[in-house]
């Protein structure tokens, strides 16, 4: 699991690249607000499926595919009430309390990712009996 970990870091770190190249690219030709939206969404579908292939290495799915945004919203509640928590409550510098707040949710989003790229765990691993959702890509 630690090196899953540590892939899932990696491609977090080749998302954010994508996402902000995207939406400088996009930029050129919309308002901002439509740049972020469709570079969010065009890095959302590529951190699924370099999840899928890196992290997890693991066939891309329909259902997979659908549940995967929820990682985002995972690290959006997170992430936005460690903010508040952080800033309102504890007195932190409103700076740095993003960072701190976004290295929680990093092992969170992990969890959620995992638990929905590979289903339920039992002591780390797949549980036994679960059968592979229908393939989203064929090969």
């Amino acid at each position: 699991m630690a090196g899953q970990f540590l892939r899932f870091g990696l491609v977090g770190v080749v998302n954010t690249g994508t996402y902000y190249l995207s939406y400088l690219v996009l930029l050129r030709w919309m308002p901002y607000l439509a740049a972020h939206v469709v570079a969010f969404a065009l890095s959302t579908v590529g951190s699924y499926f370099l999840n899928v292939y890196i992290t997890y290495r693991t066939r891309p799915a329909w259902r997979t595919f659908l549940l995967f945004p929820l990682t985002t919203v995972a690290n959006f509640t997170i992430t936005t009430g460690g903010v508040y928590v952080l800033v309102d409550l504890a007195g932190m510098n409103d700076k740095a309390s993003p960072l701190i707040a976004a290295a929680a949710a990093v092992p969170i989003t992990f969890l959620v990712s995992r638990t929905i790229m590979l289903g339920p765990t039992i002591n780390g691993t797949p549980e036994p009996g679960k059968e592979e959702p229908p393939s989203l890509l064929r090969r």
